[in-house]
């Protein structure tokens, strides 16, 4: 397995004056830093989980004013117009810190550094000193950690950080200013000091990429692996590709080369296979066992396992898209195929034919009694053979004038009710006409009045 070996200078306070000139060099080249910080203490870990954002910054400030930064990292990324795209040339800076203020250090943090390599004995004897808050007078005239972070503030760089709320805070309270009250005011002095943009790379874990874990180590594997594997498959990138400088002989003995490997790293295996993963420290890339720990902190191998479980529960999802759609195919074939369907659709289906047989049978019964209606209404106004002079008289006698409107002939006992029936003079003319000739074969010419 090919590997990347990484040269990362130790900065203390024998040598700090010395790369001094490289250190700002770097910073104000590049074209995006990265910091990250070691910290003596994060204080009660249940506020920092507020879910209120006030309370969590308050519990973060509390924090940074009672603890100290222990070691700062700095990467300087500098892109390569001449190369391949995305290919960025890297110095990495650790440099070792000494608050000269009273601080308070926790057992836990002190356990996590011994077991990542930290050297508390090299801290105390060889690290940089600083004052935390406000400016104690010379320090930014000389050359001193709030003059580096002053550097950085004036080089206006996009700043990436891992879960850097906490981060921002520390360095703000040790190298810039006592911290604001609010959390307004404080994330307005963000947005002044770092123009270019704040990056956190455990939000774009969690919420871009959706990866199973957040935590830095994971995060850094779990990319750097799918950039290896596509650049071996060949696929169309982009593709990270980083360089580092070649430093000069004399700096050689401030620089700590450290081995990374490009892909799947070493493998923890036995007689029956892998040994069991911590579930803590998969989870949340700490153990309180730490190395005591007999289950496996590999990171490479958790990585492993959580793909297969990604590609397993693909599988699962996929077969029950696949039942879902056949079942709706099948759905919607249903109406078109009634000989295959169930007993009780075939039902509904012969229920809704019965009722609109029934429908279009009422209104042809409705359309018939109308007809024969009309027909006895005018077979009774002709057996009656009311004239059209009495009709005339009658309207007169009932309105005391001569009524000019449309003569009409009441059917019924004359009274009023409902049951007399008006039909209108249009509707008689066939019978009147046959009356009319009668009388005027028998002489018995009337005038209409």
């Amino acid at each position: 397995m090919s590997s990347m070996i990484v040269p990362v200078i130790d900065v203390q306070n024998d040598n700090f004056k010395e790369l001094w000139p490289a250190l700002v060099l770097a910073i104000k080249t590049s074209s995006f830093i990265a910091l990250d910080t070691e910290l003596s203490g994060l204080g009660s870990r249940k506020d920092l989980l507020a879910q209120c954002i006030e309370e969590r910054y308050k519990a973060i400030c509390s924090a940074a004013r009672t603890r100290s930064i222990l070691s700062l990292g700095i990467a300087c990324f500098k892109k390569l117009p001449d190369k391949a795209p995305h290919t960025y040339l890297v110095q990495v800076y650790n440099l070792t810190l000494l608050c000269m203020q009273e601080y308070v250090i926790e057992p836990q943090s002190v356990q996590f550094l011994v077991q990542h390599g930290f050297d508390f004995n090299k801290q105390y004897a060889q690290g940089i000193p600083y004052h935390k808050g406000n400016d104690k007078g010379g320090d930014l005239q000389s050359q001193s950690m709030r003059a580096l972070f002053l550097e950085v503030i004036q080089a206006r760089k996009p700043l990436v950080l891992h879960n850097g709320l906490i981060d921002l805070v520390f360095l703000y309270q040790c190298f810039y200013a006592w911290l604001p009250d609010r959390l307004g005011t404080f994330t307005a002095d963000l947005s002044e000091i770092f123009p270019a943009g704040i990056f956190d790379t455990k939000h774009a874990a969690e919420f871009e990429v959706r990866f199973m874990a957040s935590y830095l180590e994971y995060a850094y594997k779990k990319c750097k692996r799918e950039n290896f594997k596509s650049v071996e498959a060949g696929g169309p990138g982009p593709h990270l590709s980083l360089e580092f400088c070649n430093y000069a002989e004399r700096l050689c003995t401030y620089i700590d080369f450290r081995q990374c490997t490009e892909g799947g790293g070493e493998r923890e295996t036995g007689e029956e296979g892998p040994p069991a993963i911590c579930m803590r420290f998969s989870a949340y890339g700490w153990c309180p066992n730490g190395s005591q720990c007999t289950l496996s902190h590999n990171t490479d191998l958790i990585i492993e396992q959580d793909e297969q479980n990604k590609k397993s529960k693909d599988r699962k999802r996929s077969r029950k898209n696949k039942r879902k759609f056949k079942a709706a195919q099948e759905e919607s074939r249903a109406p078109n195929e009634p000989e295959s369907s169930p007993l009780n659709k075939q039902l509904c289906v012969e229920d809704d034919k019965m009722q609109k047989d029934r429908g279009s049978v009422k209104e042809t019964a409705s359309a018939d009694v109308v007809e024969i209606m009309k027909d006895a209404l005018l077979a009774e106004v002709e057996r009656k053979d009311i004239s059209d002079e009495q009709v005339v008289e009658e309207a007169q006698g009932s309105n005391g004038t001569e009524n000019k409107c449309e003569p009409q002939v009441i059917l019924g006992n004359g009274t009023g009710d409902q049951n007399d029936v008006a039909i209108p003079q249009g509707e008689k003319e066939g019978s009147k006409g046959k009356e009319k000739q009668k009388k005027a074969e028998g002489g018995d010419a009337q005038s209409w009045v």
